[in-house]
């Protein structure tokens, strides 16, 4: 079978790649950067080379394959990342219904439940409503957690200040996730090609809350006195402009999901349907790699 996958070589997308190229699928993989070209012909896939905000591109990418891996990768050049979102999940349901792709899964998120919510996932709900809307395509919408990857970026925090923290405190609780389960999800469903409909599936490998988290971390790395922290929105909002991120990266993928966070609206729907969670690393496996990580940081 012929699968597209879109995400280039992100930490989801490589993993699903070798998995799929294991299989003895064709797969043709969509980036936007020609230096990746050759990673990919190497993993035994076909690059194809472009802008998931081109229709031209992405109905080529999309000509001749049964099934497509839906991922919208971040733009750091967008200036409204909502919309971004949303025009390019309009392209992709366009793009799967002109090119008869028959099965597709969705990397959407944890709140797409929500039509207005916020950070990605009222765009999210978005995307989920246009590929719904095709009669001929199953769409599996996978809905992950936090990214556990993401602690590594808090690595430099916890070395020299002894802190772990977000915009929320440390009695909230946090769905979360390894990219690696999430890539294990889209395989299975894929080369199973088990979709049928249009079906929702809760990728969640562990729930902590913030003090756990610091503990739990802490102790990975040789110092159990680490400390969860609740930093206000706008000191949030400006550590990560300083550290790199555009006010609208900051903002959408960080800030407002830590208030949705805080205000339940991210988990409510998940907590009602955890049935259709599939586990996978736990906090506790992950730490091990965290340390390692840790180990080998400035």
């Amino acid at each position: 079978m012929k699968v597209t996958v879109t995400g280039s070589l992100g930490n989801i997308s490589r993993v699903l790649i070798e998995k799929l190229v294991a299989a003895k699928h064709e797969v043709a993989v969509v980036s936007s950067d020609p230096a990746r070209a050759e990673t990919i012909q190497q993993l035994g896939a076909v690059p194809m080379i472009g802008s998931v905000e081109d229709y031209g591109f992405i109905k080529k990418a999309f000509e001749g394959s049964e099934a497509a891996y839906l991922m919208i990768p971040p733009s750091f050049q967008a200036t409204d990342l909502k919309q971004y979102i949303k025009r390019v999940g309009e392209q992709y349901a366009r793009a799967l219904a002109e090119t008869g792709v028959r099965y597709a899964v969705n990397l959407s998120s944890i709140g797409a439940h929500l039509e207005t919510g916020l950070g990605p996932t009222g765009s999210n709900f978005y995307v989920e409503q246009q590929l719904n809307k095709l009669k001929e395509v199953h769409v599996l919408h996978l809905r992950p957690g936090m990214f556990l990857t993401n602690f590594y970026g808090a690595i430099p925090m916890m070395k020299h200040q002894n802190i772990l923290g977000n915009n929320f405190g440390g009695f909230v609780r946090l769905p979360l996730t390894h990219p690696k389960d999430i890539a294990e999800a889209a395989f299975k469903a894929l080369d199973e090609r088990f979709i049928t409909g249009k079906q929702i599936q809760y990728i969640v490998s562990d729930e902590k809350n913030g003090f756990e988290i610091a503990q739990l971390l802490g102790q990975a790395v040789g110092k159990p006195d680490v400390q969860w922290v609740a930093f206000p929105d706008a000191q949030l909002l400006g550590a990560l402009m300083e550290n790199g991120f555009s006010e609208q990266m900051a903002s959408v993928y960080m800030v407002e999901i830590g208030i949705a966070l805080r205000d339940g609206s991210f988990m409510e729907d998940y907590n009602k349907n955890k049935e259709l969670s599939v586990s996978g690393t736990s906090l506790n496996d992950f730490a091990k790699e965290f340390a390692m990580a840790y180990q080998f940081s400035n």
